[in-house]
């Protein structure tokens, strides 16, 4: 990595097929003035509804507002898709696992020389260039392609599977999420072996929802609490306890308790860990699954001679970071630097599905009590927010997010404090008004010394470009 302070743009393939590698770092360099590229080795075409998945994503259906800035093919701002590897995989590194790559096709042949041609302009041009793959999401070349097997998916305490999901990773304990995971490394640094580093999504059990958050107890989770030196009944059975209490045990008082600053029980994690101390248990031990995993593609690299290749992932902030798994202060053990997501649209998703949730499940809770209660634990804003989860929602493409400054701030710094020496990237996303994305890519320019990341190129119309060069400009000076 550079000593210059990083700024960075994700831009997916589909661009790089419909403007041209050119173009596209054109609009890098000279509007945005980033320092570092990143992209994904698959190549994208047009399907239809039955065959395809919808451009760009939409997060479990909150995110059908969702609408491209960037038209794509036929100047559409949505649109279905299908993908495949931009490469040819060598099957042979995935002989026996119980995962295998997406085979090479017509558009493999055709249009997959566009990533390494993307690779040696981008280098040719004096930047960094990083790959963007999935954690625990075979075959991992795309958030919304693939998945695992029944097997392999996180289990709730009482060993059912979850009913929504937003991120389809697998569970971070299962031994063939891990070899494919290994593999795709081994193949992916052979195929392209200029690369710079991998950002790899989600190591973590991201918690979209709120059944997520009870994640794991997979057969598999079960063998490596054994392994860990966890008590696995004790865990369950504390962490079924708790999701009980969530849903149909809360109370009003519990929410007043939790929300005054005089007790001392409201503090949450003391909380928890007084009442439900195998659930906090669970909490540790998803913090070193997530850990290991990291180690693992660490060592990895490693083996096939590229220490000097980034391991740098992406991930939640704090506090869902503690949910998640992600324990910063581990991951630094073994990655160059971490890049946390300041996905404000995310924020008020997740706020309103695990409130709404908590509330038809406890019938006489006051609503107000438990907005209050969820705005206060998960520190999303700095102003006066709504009383009703009716008025908390994802926000259309025209409507600001609800991140504050100061709450985005608080998030780095936590996070940065958890992490030294170890850079942490203000992760800030392109969707939303160009005057709301103006302010939260000042925010994330001021908060973060070490860099910033920006997510995605698609969100980025001209305006938003000539915006990332303006503080990229401030920020290197």
């Amino acid at each position: 990595m550079s000593q210059q302070r990083q700024i960075g743009v994700t831009v997916l393939p589909e661009y790089l097929q419909y403007e041209g590698v050119e173009t596209v770092l054109d609009n890098l360099m000279k509007r945005a003035g980033v320092t570092a590229v990143s992209t994904s080795p698959y190549v994208m075409q047009l399907a239809d509804e039955q065959t395809g998945v919808r451009e760009p994503p939409a997060d479990a259906g909150a995110g059908q507002v969702r609408l491209l800035d960037r038209p794509l093919w036929e100047g559409k701002r949505e649109l279905w898709v299908k993908t495949s590897p931009s490469f040819v995989p060598d099957e042979s590194l995935y002989s026996g696992l119980r995962y295998q790559p997406a085979k090479a096709d017509e558009l493999t042949h055709s249009a997959g020389h566009v990533v390494a041609e993307f690779i040696e302009a981008a280098h040719e041009r004096g930047l960094e260039v990083y790959f963007q793959v999935q954690a625990a999401i075979p075959p991992g070349y795309r958030v919304q392609f693939g998945g695992p097997v029944e097997e392999d998916i996180p289990r709730l305490p009482d060993g059912s599977l979850p009913r929504r999901r937003v991120a389809n990773n697998g569970s971070l304990a299962s031994p063939h999420i891990i070899a494919y995971q290994h593999a795709l490394i081994r193949d992916l640094l052979s195929q392209y072996p200029e690369i710079d580093g991998l950002r790899f999504d989600w190591p973590e059990y991201p918690p979209y929802f709120l059944d997520s958050a009870f994640f794991d107890f997979s057969d598999h989770a079960r063998q490596a609490a054994d392994r860990l030196g966890y008590n696995f009944e004790q865990m369950q059975s504390d962490s079924q306890a708790l999701y009980q209490k969530f849903n149909g045990g809360l109370t009003n008082y519990d929410l007043e308790n939790w929300l005054s600053e005089e007790n001392q029980a409201a503090n949450f994690p003391l909380w928890l860990n007084d009442h439900y101390p195998g659930a906090s248990e669970m909490l540790l031990m998803k913090a070193q699954l997530s850990k290991e995993l990291l180690a693992g593609f660490r060592n990895t690299m490693d083996d096939c001679g590229k220490a000097g290749v980034e391991l740098a992932p992406s991930a939640f902030p704090p506090p869902w970071s503690i949910l998640s798994g992600m324990n910063y202060s581990l991951a630094a053990k073994y990655c160059n630097s971490v890049s946390v997501k300041l996905y404000g649209m995310h924020w008020s998703m997740m706020l309103r599905s695990y409130g709404d949730q908590i509330l038809a499940a406890n019938p006489g809770l006051s609503e107000t009590l438990l907005v209050r209660a969820l705005f206060k634990f998960l520190d999303i804003t700095d102003w006066a927010h709504p009383t009703r989860l009716a008025d908390v929602s994802y926000p259309g493409p025209d409507q600001p997010h609800i991140a504050g400054p100061l709450a985005q701030e608080r998030k780095i710094l936590a996070a940065r404090k958890l992490a030294r020496p170890m850079p942490i990237y203000a992760l800030a996303h392109g969707y939303g008004p160009t005057e709301d994305f103006r302010t939260r890519m000042q925010v994330a320019t001021d908060i973060s010394p070490d860099g910033v990341w920006i997510n995605r190129y698609c969100y980025l119309n001209d305006d938003k470009l000539d915006i990332i060069g303006q503080c990229a400009v401030g920020c290197n000076t």
